[in-house]
């Protein structure tokens, strides 16, 4: 049954992680009420694919096992942001990135092919740990794809752009807010579903 629950309870989680999202950058950053319902639906999708994989994975799944999981994904995601500093050069700079007032459509595309490479390279390293066959490793790159396509293409983008010291606290924000949407999902995650999770001695991936 774990295969229905847990993408249900992960697109539940996802949504309400979204909701917190856009309350907290409307106190902290700026006003996006006016696009929850598509942060809503991205949260949703990105929470369905992460628990759908997490129950198809790991066969004994633990709070846990579901914290570490998780973690790996994050992890992944500040990979990327690294992976973007090392391999671009700057193009643009952060007052105009401001000033286009949008998302930085053309940034995105210039980092498309390393940003897919990537994300190749984060499905198989996941799989490294968790899967256990080729329709495994596939339902990975799918989950994968979903959260750097939903999360992680503005991430994809920052060694493109020039960030002053001054402006540090602005990637650091980025990747506060990443890394509260996360801990919001998953502890919403757990409270759906503590009565399905093991709390045993067994260790579990």
């Amino acid at each position: 049954m774990q295969a229905v629950r847990f993408p249900a309870s992960g697109g539940l989680a996802g949504a309400v992680s979204a909701l917190v999202f856009a309350w907290v950058h409307d106190i902290f950053i700026s006003d996006i009420w006016f696009s929850l319902l598509a942060l809503l639906a991205a949260g949703a999708i990105c929470g369905a694919s992460i628990g759908w994989t997490f129950g198809l994975l790991v066969a004994l799944p633990s709070a846990g096992s579901w914290l570490r999981y998780n973690a790996l994904f994050v992890g992944m995601l500040g990979l990327l942001g690294l992976v973007s500093v090392l391999v671009f050069e700057p193009v643009t700079t952060i007052g105009a990135l401001i000033a286009a007032n949008g998302p930085p459509g053309e940034l995105i595309g210039r980092a498309m092919p390393v940003t897919a490479a990537f994300t190749l390279a984060m499905a198989a390293l996941i799989s490294r740990v968790y899967a256990r066959s080729w329709p495994h490793f596939a339902a990975v790159l799918l989950a994968c794809s979903v959260l750097v396509l939903l999360l992680g293409l503005n991430i994809s983008t920052i060694g493109l752009v020039d960030i002053p010291g001054s402006s540090v606290y602005l990637v650091l924000e980025l990747f506060g807010l990443v890394l509260a949407l996360n801990l919001v999902y998953a502890a919403v995650f757990i409270a759906l579903e503590h009565k399905n999770l093991h709390y045993g001695s067994r260790r579990e991936l």
